[in-house]
């Protein structure tokens, strides 16, 4: 993902100021990604490393892709609201791609607290298919999802245990990708955490060509 393809700055939110951040192909998009950070109060931001590697593998794809700064994060206006009023800046950050780029298929992604977040936005825009990495089982009331979504994550996870994911996911029939020897913020396995959310969008059947 080249630098020179990224476009920073903000919006009108729900809060305030939103800050979005957009790495836009040059071709015409695939479709629009929007991928939401881990927990503001615990550091989170879309500068985030798993969360620019969601970004960076969309973008691969063809897609646009679109992080924004939760409220009271970097340039975003606001405090935290524990989920409700991060939804309403995503939906904010994707109105402002939806205007700007059409109704392109939609993929939404997020990790940890973000994970979260991108279920209760599921729930109001119609996504092709979500991508749940670290999802924060547990600590937040994580949404039920389709059985498509990909779910990612770590063996050793010490701040979302394996175990909880497995207990969330059981009752839904949903597969959960497991990275062993693996913790929270996959370090070390990035590059990884790429190909494998590349890999299984081109193994999507809903995709042209798959």
């Amino acid at each position: 993902m080249n630098p020179r393809t990224l476009e920073r700055y903000t919006i009108a939110g729900p809060a305030g100021a939103l800050e979005v951040a957009l790495n836009v192909p040059a071709a015409t998009p695939a479709g629009v990604a929007l991928v939401s950070h881990p927990n503001p109060v615990e550091g989170g931001t879309l500068d985030n490393k798993v969360v620019h590697t969601l970004a960076k593998a969309f973008f691969a794809l063809g897609y646009v892709a679109v992080r924004f700064n939760y409220r009271g994060v970097g340039r975003s206006e606001g405090a935290y609201d524990r989920g409700a009023g991060e939804t309403e800046d995503a939906l904010a950050a994707l109105a402002h791609a939806r205007g700007r780029f059409g109704d392109a298929p939609l993929a939404l992604a997020g990790f940890s607290f973000g994970a979260f977040v991108t279920t209760r936005v599921a729930q109001r825009a119609n996504a092709e298919r979500l991508v749940l990495v670290g999802p924060a089982v547990g600590r937040f009331p994580v949404e039920h999802v389709a059985g498509d979504t990909l779910v990612v994550h770590g063996e050793e996870d010490d701040v979302v245990p394996l175990a909880d994911v497995l207990a969330w996911a059981r009752p839904q029939e949903l597969p959960v990708v497991v990275f062993p020897g693996c913790g929270h913020f996959f370090h070390g396995r990035l590059p990884q955490l790429a190909r494998v959310v590349t890999g299984a969008w081109h193994r999507h059947p809903a995709l042209p060509g798959a």
